[in-house]
């Protein structure tokens, strides 16, 4: 099945419940139709940007060291920045009077 940009605004619920059923659903741009998305199901097997949550711990906090070994900060961390660098964190003049005006 194609729908249009459109339609796909309008009826995103039943073209998604369309794809999990099976069906190829194709989103077209433009008036000469060009085919630019397709929907297909998510498979169990592969995880959509899922969210996994800490451990619970009896206390409900989180232990001092938790993600030990798995940040890594290298050396250039700690060099001192360049001019360039430097001014845009500090911003300029013009930069404070934006905040002041009204």
């Amino acid at each position: 099945m194609e729908a249009t940009m459109h339609q796909a605004k309008t009826q995103l619920s039943k073209l998604v419940k369309l794809a999990i059923a099976g069906e190829e659903v194709i989103l077209v741009n433009g008036r000469k139709r060009v085919p630019a998305v397709k929907l297909v199901p998510v498979t169990k097997d592969v995880p959509a940007g899922e969210v996994t949550s800490l451990a619970k711990f009896k206390n409900g906090k989180r232990p001092i060291g938790l993600y030990k070994g798995l940040i890594d900060i290298g050396p250039e961390f700690f060099e001192p920045m360049s001019e360039e660098e430097l001014a845009l964190w500090e911003g300029n003049e013009s930069d404070t009077c934006l905040l002041n005006a009204k």
